[in-house]
């Protein structure tokens, strides 16, 4: 990567105020930023940065005003982050390395096929009667069960597994180790305490332009289909539970947990160790913090959660104002005690 601070501006359809002749070949941190970086400014807790960064160029929103002088030209653009995202997005098309073609040892049964410029790479598996589309990606170690569909652009990074039935849209991304589709904990109990294994018969259904972080899991419906919905964005080490229906666009976190049959809306924000107890629904755009426990559906569409139980966020500010003075509280009441 090697532009001018003017040619980088106008990928991003922004404005340059200072040097846009400089030559830039590298992307920084703004704290760590050196001649020849570029870096960005979106959350204001890193301006006081900005005045002591090395960096040739930053990205600032356009209605961002600095309070000192700035020695880096800056790019001014819609949105800081999002500019930011689209800069990412075209070193990494410049850089990404091209896979096709078929690695050896890798198997694919005859009963399978797979669209064209796809890439099957070495110790890869895919069982029968599979549908892979266009320019899919299947990277080494990857193990795809029988009667799994994935559509068009999709890439599953190595040592992922895609268990039977399971399917995909387009351009979904599948990072390393996760699992799709693996049994859902089903067990019965019996009279005599020991628990008798339940069937998983279902699958996973997966929409279009999903992320699913490494390591997680997604379990298969007893019946029917796990849905997770188009544009959904799941984080590393997430577990989502047999039955669980994921609306569009909703966002989790790392180490949440949704248990069985729950359904979570649309636009949601799961926070980290978030956790959702079974066979409830989150209505639509429900934000909810980490390490929050929502033990109960939430019916408003638009409520904030936090909390170990996941109370009204209005609610829980002003018990845990309460419970910040409980030792004040607590003299008090002895002083009342031996008053008495």
């Amino acid at each position: 990567m090697e532009f001018t601070i003017s040619q980088i501006a106008k990928l991003l359809n922004g404005k340059v105020e200072g040097d846009g002749s400089q030559n830039v070949y590298r992307i920084d941190k703004i704290q760590e930023g050196k001649p020849g970086g570029i870096s960005f400014l979106s959350n204001l807790k890193y301006e006081p940065y900005l005045y002591t960064t090395e960096s040739s160029a930053v990205i600032v929103s356009e209605g961002f005003r600095p309070s000192k002088p700035v020695k880096s030209a800056l790019i001014r653009v819609a949105d800081a982050y999002l500019g930011f995202t689209l800069l990412l997005e075209s070193v990494e098309r410049m850089s990404k390395p091209q896979f096709g073609g078929v690695e050896d040892p890798s198997y694919m049964h005859e009963s399978s096929v797979m669209g064209k410029d796809g890439y099957r790479g070495a110790f890869s598996y895919i069982g029968k009667n599979c549908h892979l589309g266009e320019r899919v990606q299947i990277h080494p170690h990857v193990y795809i069960g029988d009667d799994v569909a994935i559509g068009d652009d999709c890439i599953i990074h190595p040592g992922a597994k895609i268990m039977r039935k399971s399917r995909l849209g387009t351009n979904c991304e599948i990072h390393p180790g996760a699992v799709i589709g693996s049994d859902g904990f089903g067990f019965a109990p019996q009279a005599d305490g020991r628990y008798k294994n339940i069937p998983q018969l279902g699958n996973v259904q997966i929409g279009d332009h999903v992320s699913i972080g490494a390591n997680t899991t997604i379990d298969c419906a007893t019946i029917g289909s796990t849905l997770i919905g188009q544009g959904v964005k799941i984080d590393n080490l997430v577990q989502i539970a047999h039955n669980v229906k994921i609306g569009e666009n909703t966002v989790i976190a790392s180490q949440s947990g949704i248990s069985g049959s729950a359904e979570i809306g649309k636009n949601c924000i799961l926070a980290g160790k978030s956790s959702i107890v079974g066979h409830i629904k989150i209505a639509d755009n429900t934000t909810v913090g980490g390490n929050t426990a929502i033990m109960k559906g939430i019916e408003t569409s638009g409520s904030t959660l936090l909390g170990y139980i996941g109370m009204d966020i209005k609610d829980f500010l002003k018990s845990y104002a309460v419970f910040k003075k409980l030792p004040e509280l607590q003299n008090k009441l002895k002083d009342l005690e031996k008053n008495q």
